[in-house]
């Protein structure tokens, strides 16, 4: 009974301590109250002037759906594949099935990798108060603009880079200059800065579970996000569909060009064939028509490999018609009417919050901590004024 008592009485001494110290705590930051409310206004007009400093931005999006996909061979696209000498067989099984190698999943590493990128540069665009049309890199290298601190905090990578610049190979700056092709083995430093810039504006979002892929977009300009999403949507789509076709129409470059083989031979087999029949009516020989029964039967055995050609052929155009993925537009891209950044309630509600805390950390860590410091200062050097006096006095 007396452990629990005195249990009970530690428990209330505790709260009643922390009570007070929450109370104490409360009390001084309200004596302070008037430096605490200016800190919060230094706060509100700091936000206030980064948020009409910081440039606005839009971002265009579109939602796309693609076809699940599984291939399968057919017999006849087999035996022709066979000819060709393709392999079109599944790596994991010996049946004649074969899956997608290219996810969703990839799409991001797809529009983030550099012969993606590169394929942007050229997007022709122009900005919704100005007509004049220019390309993209252009447009993100001319007509950028960006906040007034922003010249300090480049001058150290500027100062980096010219001093970079003194010491540049010759042979780089010649290579530079006469440069007319993007090469994605080979990028010059302003191509690759390019590339940069272009995948940071561009975001990929994939809904596993609803199996939706949705591509963003921002830029400083509403109609060049939306034309530059319009375009990335296009050319992801351009590259899965060069992907998931490529054998299918190897085949059918395979097969067309057997048929024009079988075409020629047919021909020449007919026109040897008409031309002895033409030249060889009236008579009775054996020999005569011996001949003219074997080049009938070389000119249908030529028809018959044209027929089975041509057949392949639209066997072959069928395979890359089914291979060719849909892709359905769930969202298409709008112009955006608002701007997407910069956030101007969370960046003066965090410049407020920061002022406010920095303010109320003054007061209850800083501020006695500094007084302290500074009164012993003041101290010691009183002290040390006093036994100089005291020193001067006794000579």
């Amino acid at each position: 009974m007396n452990n629990s008592t005195i249990n009970t009485e530690n428990v209330e001494l505790f709260s009643q301590g922390q009570e007070v110290d929450l109370l104490g705590i409360i009390k001084k930051i309200f004596n302070f109250r008037k430096l605490l409310l200016k800190a919060c206004c230094i706060g509100a007009i700091l936000g206030i002037i980064m948020v009409f400093s910081i440039p606005k931005e839009y971002t265009a999006n579109t939602l796309i759906a693609p076809e699940g996909y599984r291939r399968s061979s057919s017999s006849g696209i087999s035996a022709l594949a066979d000819m060709a000498d393709i392999d079109i067989s599944s790596s994991s099984s010996s049946s004649a099935t074969e899956r997608d190698a290219i996810y969703p999943s990839l799409y991001p590493s797809i529009v983030s990798s550099t012969p993606f990128l590169i394929q942007l540069f050229d997007i022709k665009v122009h900005e919704q108060k100005d007509s004049t049309i220019m390309p993209l890199s252009r447009y993100l290298k001319e007509r950028q603009k960006r906040p007034w601190w922003s010249v300090i905090t480049l001058a150290p990578s500027k100062l980096i880079g010219w001093t970079i610049s003194l010491f540049k190979d010759i042979s780089d700056e010649n290579r530079e200059k006469t440069k007319t092709k993007i090469d994605p083995f080979w990028l010059t430093r302003e191509e690759a800065g390019m590339a940069g810039v272009i995948s940071s504006r561009i975001n990929i979002e994939v809904d596993k579970k609803k199996k939706t892929i949705k591509i963003f977009v921002t830029m400083q300009d509403p109609l060049v996000a939306a034309t530059v999403a319009d375009n990335v949507r296009a050319r992801l789509k351009e590259y899965i569909t060069e992907y998931r076709t490529s054998k299918a129409r190897r085949l059918l470059e395979y097969a067309e060009k057997l048929r024009k083989e079988a075409q020629s031979l047919y021909y020449e087999a007919q026109k040897r064939y008409t031309r002895y029949a033409d030249g060889n009516q009236g008579l009775v020989k054996l020999t005569s028509r011996a001949e003219q029964a074997r080049l009938r039967n070389e000119m249908d055995l030529a028809q018959a490999t044209y027929n089975q050609t041509e057949q392949q052929v639209q066997i072959a155009k069928a395979k890359v018609e089914k291979e060719t993925p849909v892709y359905a537009v769930i969202q298409p891209v709008q112009v955006p009417l608002s701007p997407s950044k910069p956030r101007k309630i969370v960046i003066l509600a965090g410049c407020i919050f920061l002022a406010g805390a920095g303010s109320i950390s003054w007061i209850l860590f800083a501020k006695d901590f500094v007084e302290g410091f500074l009164r012993d200062i003041r101290r010691k050097r009183k002290t040390s004024e006093d036994e100089y006096n005291q020193m001067v006095a006794d000579d």
